[in-house]
């Protein structure tokens, strides 16, 4: 008889995921030692960043690091993700948001899609937000408005100009389309995440604590989506599992790709 792996997300967890665009995982998401290898990696990348480049702006990291593909690529984390996309899933972003104590940035109430909207069709990314440092309400950690990728405007909502000096981004949903009554936090420990809907409305306040607070975003899509002859002019994407089912060709997750990681950074961060 031929072992079966348990799956990582039961029936309960997939209904929640479906019915309220996100989910907390707060068991280990990578293997200890992996997991510590992802952190000692992160902090190299940490301390070579260029003293006028922010922290939280380490944005696509995996185009001119292929390292990164150890993680991106790891069969735990595409266990978690294959229930929600299916089989064939390719890797669309990731993004290391780290916001230093004392002076982390707010990240504005957004919907990823809205900054995606010319990239893809259809508008269905599973964002993996694996805890690099503990993530709570005290340093800043992410915070979700439950059923919002699904009711209104469905990821796309209107936006007002924010002050950018203080915010990740420079735009947020506007104020009478967001009710952050309802907003619940994402409070994990390190090796834990959350899973969301990139139509879901999100953001997180400033980190003026004494504790750092730092997420790797991993993002999946289903390989049946397109992606744009525009988003290609600055982005790729590639195969993580199984099969490409548009036919539109996979970037090799051994190369590194300066040009275009110099040209998607010149566009300015595309969600949290």
């Amino acid at each position: 008889m031929i072992a079966t792996k348990k799956p990582r997300l039961n029936a309960e967890q997939l209904e929640q995921y479906r019915r309220e665009g996100y989910l907390l995982y707060k068991q280990n998401v990578l293997a200890p030692e992996k997991f510590d290898r992802l952190k000692a990696h992160f902090e190299q990348l940490l301390a070579d960043l260029p003293p006028d480049k922010r922290p939280e702006t380490m944005d696509v990291p995996h185009f001119t690091d292929p390292k990164l593909f150890e993680w991106l690529f790891d069969e735990d984390v595409l266990d978690l993700v294959e229930p929600l996309l299916g089989p064939d899933i390719a890797l669309f972003s990731s993004h290391f948001i780290c916001k230093p104590k004392g002076d982390g940035r707010r990240v504005p109430w957004h919907e990823d899609s809205a900054y995606w909207n010319k990239m893809i069709s259809p508008m269905e990314v599973v964002t993996v937000w694996l805890a690099i440092d503990e993530s709570t309400p005290k340093n800043g950690c992410m915070y979700v408005i439950p059923h919002t990728h699904n009711t209104g405007r469905k990821g796309f909502s209107d936006y007002d100009q924010v002050d950018p000096t203080k915010n990740v981004f420079k735009t947020e949903v506007t104020p009478r389309q967001r009710d952050e009554s309802k907003a619940v936090p994402c409070i994990l420990a390190p090796n834990q995440c959350s899973l969301h809907d990139g139509r879901l409305m999100h953001g997180s306040p400033p980190n003026n604590s004494n504790q750092r607070r730092c997420g790797y975003t991993m993002r999946y899509i289903a390989s049946s989506t397109r992606l744009s002859d525009e988003a290609r002019e600055s982005h790729q994407i590639y195969l993580a599992r199984g099969r490409d089912l548009a036919g539109q060709g996979f970037a090799d997750p051994t190369k590194r790709y300066d040009d275009f990681y110099n040209q998607r950074i010149a566009k300015g961060n595309k969600g949290h």
